[in-house]
């Protein structure tokens, strides 16, 4: 039988340094991929909550963010509102010397005037404020128009050239208020 040889010297002491036998061998990879997979795991966990973390930030600025800009939005709605309501739009207006337009006078389709025009009121010289507007709604529509409270008319002028007395003037031949026209045709 074949009996395994003995080293001796140099040899023996270079043997005992390997390992002896072939499961160590084995082991030693297995233990190695298990250890990094591990690690690699943690790491990535480790990665994945700091991720999460740094966006549940982000949500909660951009939450905040939202919340000032839907403010700031509703502050600037209230504003424009106030610009817009009727008594700051005539206010604005008599600051910028504008008045109220007269009775108006409206055309029909065909062609007749329906109404008569008055002159607009002319801006107080003693700094009262002007009486506010009466809203009148509208027969045509649903929309309320802003009338102007009736003004008298101006005192005639002593200077200028009257007509004689007896020859008629165009506006004295004109009904104030015609009645309804018909139309043919339609």
């Amino acid at each position: 039988m074949s009996k395994k040889p003995e080293l001796r010297g140099r040899a023996a002491r270079l043997a005992r340094l390997l390992p002896q036998g072939p499961s160590q061998a084995a082991r030693t990879p297995f233990v190695l991929l298990v250890v990094l997979l591990l690690g690699g795991g943690l790491i990535g966990l480790l990665i994945l909550n700091s991720s999460l973390n740094e966006g549940s930030f982000q949500l909660s600025e951009l939450k905040k963010e939202t919340k000032d800009l839907t403010e700031e939005k509703q502050e600037l709605q209230r504003e424009v509102d106030g610009y817009a309501a009727p008594d700051a739009l005539q206010r604005r207006a008599g600051e910028l010397g504008m008045v109220p337009g007269g009775d108006p006078a409206f055309l029909n389709p065909d062609g007749t005037v329906r109404g008569v025009p008055g002159a607009a009121a002319r801006p107080s010289s003693l700094g009262y404020p002007a009486p506010r507007p009466q809203e009148v709604a509208s027969p045509a529509a649903s929309v309320s128009i802003p009338v102007a409270p009736p003004v008298p008319p101006p005192a005639p002028d002593v200077t200028a050239a009257a007509p004689p007395p007896s020859a008629p003037t165009p506006a004295a031949q004109a009904p104030t208020q015609p009645g309804p026209t018909t139309t043919s045709g339609r």
